[in-house]
């Protein structure tokens, strides 16, 4: 069998992918037009840049980061790329770049040559010394070399120094960066093979496990798992685990239903780490019940103030996660850690979010829908809508079933009666006969947009027949929701339908996912099939997993994330599910 690591040979583009590794914190990538580096520390460090979105425009750790000969003069390369090293070939042999832990980065020089490297570096301080030196900026480097070193440099300048480190190496000569909060000593130079396999072994804790899937489905699953775990921030500050981030580049920090999403697929290979997605949020619970929007290392978001101030949350799926966990790997002990928490934040919807006491909830910040710049919030805010009703309702289902499997049986009926009361709600409120759909309401006035939100409550497999059969007609209808490339997060008959913007058109997995889930639930068994292919090949027809898609030609969208996290959890539980799908047909 071929391994996951010769799978993934040169299948990692760095020149769009940031290059890491679980648990690290640096992030390497290459420029598009040159043979040249640079790295991220992926961070937000708010300390030293303020403001929570600060990071977006930050300039990277190292800048320029270029091989150079015995001249200093830079030596171009091809790479060759693996899930735990890069290669770089130059004229002069190969340059080795992998990750001696989290912290600290290994570059293996050629052998028997004058060679070393050039960056540009925000310096504070430098010090040398005989086989490195320390650089103070916001964060520590230290390095050294176990080769000759033949010039060691810093020329400050204004903003960004450059610094010069040339080496004669010998037979397994390298240079160490350590990147850190601290300064560690001393830096420790493995031999080659050793190196190698220790950034091998940085994987392999969740390679095992790794289901397998129909061989067609295998190259886009293999780069899937990779994304998924170079996206792994270790526990540090407010981040109480192991974590999953939608993006080390685009995204730093965790949000709250990007984890529940991430732990889709972290089920089917290791589930309490699927658990501790979960657990991460609960840890940061307020005390009026409300879970954060994101959390990073050094603060969590709870409140936003653009476009409007309120305060910011995700969907509440994480009690629908937890028994997706828990139908693979049951626990009944981390249902009943989990129980009461969510129990509280599923009150906090009900009592900060609808005002009118009309028992029909309502989104008071566009970026609680997770749906950001969606039409339906162009009209102004607050807006009740299908959505955030259905999530509830989900919510309390699952909260039922937690209830009866921890011997709660009065809380099982309570849950039960809640959910039958908030359906008799949406029902009421948001249902149009004429339109066959379920309408978003701003100051109790229909919003005249129609978006998969339209279609949610198809989620909660308890509507009446005629109804389910007009809001699957909306799902089929190629001038609305359906065509080749499906489903599109505007209707392509809306005015304000945008196949390329965010949440104004494109295909997103993560609404794919939820309405594959709501057709299975009303026997809805060849659409949700063909839903789950489409969305499959989708991702598969291009080389990397991206945050969404254009909904006309299926790529990428024009700024949307690579490497994206929950696309690839997606891809990866809908590939598991296909596979089993495939192997009961052949034993039939």
């Amino acid at each position: 069998m071929i391994s996951f690591f010769d799978l993934l040979k040169n299948r990692i583009d760095v020149k769009s992918v940031p290059f890491s590794r679980p648990g690290s914190r640096l992030a390497l990538s290459q420029y598009f037009d040159h043979s040249s580096l640079y790295l991220h520390a992926t961070e937000r460090l708010i300390h030293f840049f303020p403001g929570i979105e600060s990071y977006v425009k930050r300039m990277p750790f190292l800048e320029e980061l270029t091989f150079i000969d015995a001249n200093q003069q830079p030596l171009d390369f091809e790479i060759i790329s693996y899930p735990h090293v890069l290669e770089f070939d130059t004229r002069l042999g190969t340059f080795r770049f992998l990750y001696q832990g989290e912290h600290t980065i290994c570059i293996q020089l050629p052998h028997n040559h004058k060679t070393g490297i050039q960056c540009r570096v925000n310096a504070l301080e430098w010090s040398a010394s005989q086989d490195g030196g320390v650089i103070t900026s916001y964060r520590f480097l230290q390095y050294s070399t176990n080769g000759t070193v033949l010039v060691n440099q810093l020329a400050k300048e204004a903003v960004y120094s450059s610094f010069t480190f040339l080496v004669e190496s010998g037979s397994e000569s390298s240079i160490l960066f350590s990147i850190a909060e601290d300064i560690q000593t001393p830096l420790k130079h493995l031999p080659w093979k050793a190196a190698l396999e220790q950034a091998r072994l940085g994987w392999q804790p969740w390679l095992e496990n790794i289901p397998e899937v129909a061989e067609e489905y295998q190259p886009t699953y293999t780069y899937a798992w990779w994304v998924l775990l170079n996206n792994m921030f270790s526990p540090k500050g407010n981040l109480k685990y192991n974590v999953l981030a939608p993006s080390k580049k685009n995204y730093i920090g965790i949000w709250l239903w990007d984890n529940a999403l991430h732990a889709l697929a972290l089920r089917h290979i290791d589930p309490q780490l699927a658990r501790d997605q979960i657990r991460a949020f609960l840890a940061h619970q307020q005390p009026d019940g409300m879970l954060p929007d994101a959390i990073f290392d050094d603060g969590i978001v709870t409140e936003i103030d653009h476009p409007v101030r309120a305060k910011v949350t995700k969907p509440p799926i994480l009690a629908w996660a937890a028994l997706k966990i828990h139908a693979i790997d049951p626990d009944i002990d981390f249902l009943d850690e989990i129980y009461a928490a969510l129990g509280k934040w599923n009150r906090w919807w009900f009592q900060e979010n609808d005002p009118d006491h009309d028992g029909y909830i309502q989104y008071n910040h566009p970026f609680s829908s997770g749906l950001d710049d969606n039409p339906t919030w162009d009209f102004g805010l607050p807006v009740e809508t299908p959505d955030i009703n259905t999530y509830l309702y989900i919510q309390m289902q699952a909260l039922m079933e937690m209830a009866t499997n921890l011997g709660k049986n009065e809380d099982a009926q309570l849950w039960k009666t809640r959910a039958q009361i908030l359906l008799d709600a949406m029902l009421h409120f948001s249902w149009d006969e004429e339109k066959g759909l379920f309408q978003a309401l701003y100051q109790e006035k229909p919003l005249n947009v129609l978006t998969p939100l339209n279609l949610y409550p198809l989620w909660t497999g308890a509507l009446p027949a005629d109804m389910v059969e007009k809001l699957v007609a909306h799902l089929n209808d190629p001038a609305e929701f359906g065509g080749d490339v499906i489903i599109p997060s505007v209707a392509r008959c809306d005015p304000t339908f945008d196949a390329d913007c965010m949440w104004r058109g494109p295909v997103w997995a993560n609404i794919n996912y939820f309405f594959i889930e709501a057709l299975q639930k009303n026997e809805k068994k060849a659409l949700a099939v063909k839903l789950r292919d489409k969305t499959l090949a989708l991702i598969m027809q291009n080389a990397g997993i991206y945050e969404y898609y254009n909904a006309n030609t299926g790529k990428p969208g024009s700024r949307a994330a690579p490497a994206f996290g929950w696309s690839a959890a997606i891809f990866i539980d809908l590939a598991i599910q296909a596979s089993q799908e495939k192997i009961c047909k052949n034993n039939m």
